[in-house]
């Protein structure tokens, strides 16, 4: 029998009595209320194909590959990017908060993790909930923030690949133009508003230059990632994660070298 189990007082939650696999329209209507309630949602002990966490992801929304080509993806699968640490061919940072993609017009709903190899007790992922980092924002800094817009950039993710060569990163030959949108972002499912700026990508407010922007995005994002609002997960091989990418930053720990290994598969719902 399907349970939810709450991880975290601000977000996440564990799903068990579930195979990704095999998933009946029941028990999917049950993990997508749960996703939308808990932003973060752990499946244990999975054992799903390619072709079956494409089909998974594609429940919510269309499977995308990476737009900017930024990872080797499964053979026959573009929609599946390959995460990778191993001797000899290091993973790429993630070390910094950010939310997937928000560079492109139109960013993704959902990105679902699934890992196959781990060095358990390295490598943990970090998640931050953005409607309640918008929830606890001072009033006067929710009114200076309503109606402003932020510029969303790529430029930093083909940095990593060119000085990360040798690692699992790509490179990027050119990137597309920035990406506009709001500062506050009302999900499209649930209506709830939810800060949209990260330190990755987001590079200024308009009106303003990168100088001027950068002490308020800094701001944002230590008020976002305080402890009470973040989410910690120690990776078990099985592990399905998936996130809401609307209203969820995330980061990832990178207190390993390529002696300990990792394999991790990743699709996008867009």
């Amino acid at each position: 029998m399907i349970e939810v189990r709450p991880l975290h007082t601000a977000l996440a939650a564990e799903i068990s009595g579930v195979s990704l696999g095999h998933l009946s329209e029941a028990d999917f209507a049950r993990v997508h209320a749960a996703f939308l309630e808990r932003l973060t949602i752990v499946f244990r002990e999975q054992k799903i194909t390619p072709a079956q966490q494409v089909a998974f992801t594609e429940r919510f929304g269309p499977a995308q590959p990476h737009p900017l080509g930024a990872r080797v993806h499964r053979q026959g699968f573009p929609q599946v990017l390959v995460l990778e640490n191993k001797p000899g061919r290091a993973g790429a940072r993630n070390d910094f908060w950010h939310s997937d993609i928000s560079f492109a017009a139109k960013p993704p709903q959902a990105s679902i993790l699934y890992a196959l190899r781990v060095t358990e007790g390295v490598g943990d992922t970090l998640f931050a909930n953005m409607y309640a980092a918008y929830d606890r924002l001072p009033a006067g800094m929710k009114a200076r923030l309503e109606g402003l817009s932020a510029f969303h950039s790529s430029e930093k993710l083909a940095e990593r690949a060119r000085q990360a060569a040798g690692s699992d990163a790509r490179p990027i030959d050119s990137i597309p133009r920035p990406a506009q949108h709001p500062v506050i972002r009302r999900h499209p499912e649930t209506g709830r508003p939810a800060l949209y700026v990260n330190p990755y990508f987001t590079t200024r407010f308009a009106g303003m230059n990168r100088e001027q922007s950068r002490p308020l995005i800094d701001d944002l994002t230590a008020r976002a990632t305080v402890a009470a609002n973040v989410y910690r997960h120690r990776w078990r091989a099985g592990d399905v994660v998936m996130w809401d990418n609307r209203c969820v930053m995330h980061y990832a720990e990178y207190d390993y070298d390529d002696s300990r290994p990792r394999l991790m598969n990743r699709t996008t719902a867009g």
